[in-house]
């Protein structure tokens, strides 16, 4: 997600854009740039590719100052990576705008423009914004009044901050499917895409809702909906300080990035989804000619992505109707795969410095797929510089060894990607709407489940004494109790392992006593009958349940069966997300109580860059 700062005050604006920034780096960027008006209604604009640090060393050499200004960190999506492509954009030496998000119809509207005489200097979708409105207040429209006109021409995904150099007196603020926030000063206002950008500066702000328009003015602001009428906003005092500890008050990262799920969840579906569809170019932009020769899916990934790429199988088997096999990067890199026309190779690393999917990756290019693809969370790692295709998964950064919110915002991802190869094989649009309504739901679902940490808790204490436990699921959830089982052993060095649950009578329903705790994945799919007769095989073997189900299961507690009811019926595009959260919370007490370092646990590094 890129960043978005913009300031007026009756002081120089360029340290307070340049700090915010700075503390939006986390967002993952390629280039960055600042637009400042002077106060004879001239624009000065600085663009850089790379960090922050390069544009800090170009206004060094060419300095600038505003009491007016807007300031961007972007990330590729149309267009490369080059200065011409960065943000803020300029029309007619006077608009300078920013913008998040992707506007679908940038093509029908750059060929209007281009018709009536724009030039245009960039590749983007941004820049036709800038153009649209320079021409409505070239002809005398009120900036607001210009950006109310142009929003209603924009297909997409959008946050928009957008100034006139002739009209000082204010920035006007836009958005849909993408977050904005006004933080309110003393005789100054600011715009960001994120609160943290401006805890320097101030603590009280307020939230842009769909469809909005912010007239923004130092003494004021003003706030209209998609009809045009003026809207009350509440004003929100932030909690937050700029100097906030990093752990924000938890007993380590680890917790701290399980209750950080339902935001990172949030900023990855956050410009992906609009209209009640998928915005495929939120890919790069070789996703429109790429992703309609796909046939077929082949994922290679490692330890915790790997289990990722196991659900995403089921998303897109079952929604693309496409063949989809899941690989250890590890094996992959080590045999020759057959690969078949028009499959799309996709590598999964939260690090993007993964040593063996990093090395399958760069294999996959010599075999023939159609493309090769990344989901990452480090935009600037060598996985993501190196695949045709790239999402995103704005999990923000995990300092915990053992993979939290990382891999909730790669099912999410997945499940994005999964969504559009559907639309390319007869996904239609009435189906697409409900799955885009599922998806978004899940941020409030995991946000509900965490509040079943109290009971969790209480498990823990059951667990704490034993030596090895057991995990089954079957369908989407199977990797759910894989992933499970993996944060156990991470960091409470508990011995456990995940079966499929029809697998039992085949070898581990021998290790089945009543000292080995069995944890169940049980929502209320179609193989939940299924799952309820392997159950009854443990408890008749004197094994002790704990099932996380469905409230409309039919499972009840009772001797030797413990279980905890999820806050609502799961749909099965959402049931994995949301049930891995209630896993993450058991291992991460089970391992507070037996005193292991959770953080940091012996023998594991965060990132695996040797073979």
């Amino acid at each position: 997600m890129c960043g978005i700062v913009g300031a007026l005050a009756h002081r120089d604006v360029v340290p307070l854009l340049m700090e915010g920034l700075r503390r939006l780096e986390y967002r993952g960027y390629d280039s960055t740039g600042i637009a400042v008006a002077g106060a004879d209604a001239t624009l000065t604009l600085r663009r850089a590719v790379g960090k922050v640090a390069q544009l800090d060393e170009k206004l060094n050499a060419q300095p600038c100052t505003g009491m007016l200004g807007i300031a961007h960190s972007r990330w590729a999506t149309h267009g490369g990576v080059t200065e011409a492509n960065a943000h803020p954009h300029v029309s007619g030496g006077r608009i300078a705008l920013i913008h998040n998000g992707i506007i679908e119809n940038h093509d029908e509207l750059r060929a209007d423009l281009k018709a009536r005489g724009y030039a245009f200097a960039s590749e983007t979708d941004t820049e036709v914004i800038a153009h649209l409105i320079h021409e409505r207040v070239h002809r005398g429209a009120d900036l607001t009044a210009a950006v109310q006109d142009v929003v209603q021409r924009l297909a997409g995904a959008y946050a928009i901050v957008v100034f006139d150099a002739q009209q000082p007196d204010r920035v006007v603020a836009a958005r849909i499917a993408s977050p904005l926030v006004i933080g309110l000063g003393e005789g100054e206002n600011f715009v960001a895409s994120d609160v943290q950008a401006l805890l320097p500066v101030t603590r009280r702000f307020q939230f842009l809702e769909e469809g909005e328009v912010a007239d923004v003015r130092r003494e004021g602001v003003t706030i209209f909906d998609a009809a045009g009428r003026r809207v009350p906003r509440t004003v929100h005092e932030s909690r937050l300080s700029a100097d906030a500890v990093e752990r924000d008050g938890h007993a380590h990262y680890m917790l701290k990035e399980i209750h950080e799920q339902p935001r990172a969840i949030a900023d990855t579906l956050a410009e992906r989804i609009a209209g009640h569809r998928v915005l495929e170019a939120a890919l790069g932009p070789k996703a429109h000619s790429l992703l309609p020769m796909v046939k077929g899916v082949h994922i290679v990934a490692c330890g915790t992505s790997y289990h990722a790429g196991l659900i995403a199988r089921y998303y897109i088997e079952q929604g693309a109707r496409l063949p989809c096999t899941v690989e250890v990067a590890s094996e992959y890199r080590y045999r020759r795969p057959v690969v078949l026309p028009g499959t799309l190779f996709i590598a999964i690393s939260q690090s993007g410095e993964t040593a063996d999917t990093l090395a399958a990756l760069r294999e996959a290019k010599k075999l023939g797929y159609v493309a090769t693809a990344a989901i990452c969370n480090v935009p600037e790692s060598s996985l993501v510089r190196e695949a045709d295709l790239v999402l995103m998964t704005r999990a923000g950064p995990e300092i915990g060894v053992a993979s939290t919110k990382a891999f909730t915002t790669q099912l999410a991802a997945l499940s994005l990607l999964g969504i559009v190869l559907a639309r390319h094989h007869g996904l239609t649009a009435a189906t697409e709407a409900q799955y885009v309504k599922q998806i978004a739901h899940v941020p409030e679902m995991v946000e509900r489940t965490l509040k079943l940490e109290p009971r969790i808790r209480e498990w823990a204490e059951l667990f704490a004494d034993k030596h090895h436990a057991l995990f089954l699921g079957r369908g989407p959830v199977y990797p759910v109790a894989l992933e499970g089982a993996l944060k156990l052993k991470e960091i409470s060095y508990i011995h456990a392992e995940a079966y499929a649950a029809g697998e039992l009578k085949h070898g581990p329903l021998a290790l089945v006593d009543d000292d080995m705790p069995v944890v169940a994945v049980a929502p209320n799919n179609a193989l939940l009958e299924k799952l309820k007769s392997n159950l009854q095989e443990v408890r008749a073997r004197g094994g002790r349940l704990f099932v996380f189900a469905d409230p409309d299961t039919g499972f009840r507690a009772e001797d030797g069966i413990e279980v905890m009811r999820m806050p609502e019926h799961i749909e099965p595009l959402q049931s994995p997300l949301v049930y891995t959260v209630p896993l993450q919370l058991l291992a991460y007490h089970v391992a507070v109580l037996r005193g292991t370092d959770v953080d940091q646990p012996r023998n594991l590094a965060k990132s695996v860059t040797v073979e």
